[in-house]
């Protein structure tokens, strides 16, 4: 997965990076954006726009936000609490638009 959004997203979600975004990855949770792992090129424009410094690439993650790159990846591969299945890769997020629900992980904080 080339870039996901952690901890510091949550509650926050200002969006600049779904403005950045030449492929429209990032799809938005209830309290936390996600960065689709299968839809994103891995060209970094999302990065530096992010005001609360929540976007990393998955392999250079801090520490201490590990755990969000899994969770980035269940967003779109698990059921989602009231979803009937999973997200999966549909090709952009202004074709599902807000989908409402974050990861267990995420509603647990």
């Amino acid at each position: 997965m080339p870039y996901i959004i952690a901890e510091p997203c949550i509650d926050v979600m200002d969006k600049s990076c779904v403005e950045e975004c030449p492929v429209d990855c990032i799809y938005e949770g209830e309290r936390k954006l996600y960065v689709n792992p299968k839809e994103c090129i891995d060209c970094g424009a999302c990065e530096p726009v992010c005001p609360v410094e929540a976007i990393s690439q998955d392999r250079r993650v801090a520490p201490e936000h590990v755990e969000f790159v899994e969770d980035n990846r269940r967003f779109f591969i698990e059921v989602l609490p009231g979803r009937d299945a999973p997200i999966g890769a549909p090709g952009g997020s202004h074709k599902t638009g807000r989908i409402g629900v974050d990861t267990p992980m995420v509603g647990e904080r």
